[in-house]
């Protein structure tokens, strides 16, 4: 493989970030589900206040190749809190591109988001996964991710839309 380069997302990377995103949503047969446009991402992510952060993978040239660095993979994450272990972070997404997976990139990307954990004093790291993902499951454990379903039961709700109107009163 060629140099590979995790590196925190720039505002110009957001075409990139955008196009992984839907082949996210693509893998997870969820494509109908994205809205996220370029320009919220941009204003989202690179403003005084960020809403989440990103890495991006990307392939750099070998030296003397014309083509520039190639994104091929990203983790996008934000902090929350814990009120029984504090400062948190949520990994979001974590994707890498078919033809790359297999070589270490994905876990290259989590060593990074644990290691900005480290660095901002968090507690724990967090992410989900949908239940018939055993290869992604399967690397969280061999990182040493504990399963929450399997040991503790929980389970992952959201409100949306017309839901959160309603309770709002809106």
């Amino acid at each position: 493989m060629a140099s590979l380069r995790i590196r925190e997302a720039k505002e110009g990377d957001c075409a990139d970030i955008l196009r992984l995103v839907r082949e996210l949503a693509e893998y997870e047969k969820l494509s109908d589900q994205v809205t996220i446009s370029e320009e919220a991402l941009r204003a989202d992510g690179f403003g005084e206040n960020p809403f989440y952060h990103c890495l991006v993978a990307e392939i750099l040239p070998a030296p003397g190749e014309l083509q520039g660095p190639c994104v091929v993979g990203y983790g996008l994450y934000y902090f929350v809190y814990s009120t029984w272990k504090g400062r948190s972070i949520y990994l979001e997404d974590i994707y890498v591109t078919p033809e790359y997976r297999g070589q270490g990139i994905g876990s290259k990307i989590i060593t990074k988001v644990a290691e900005v954990a480290l660095d901002k004093g968090c507690s724990q790291f967090r992410l989900a996964v949908l239940d018939w993902n055993k290869r992604a499951m399967d690397l969280y454990k061999a990182l040493g991710a504990q399963d929450l379903t399997e040991a503790e039961g929980w389970h992952s709700f959201r409100f949306e839309g017309e839901a959160m109107r309603e309770m709002a009163g809106r």
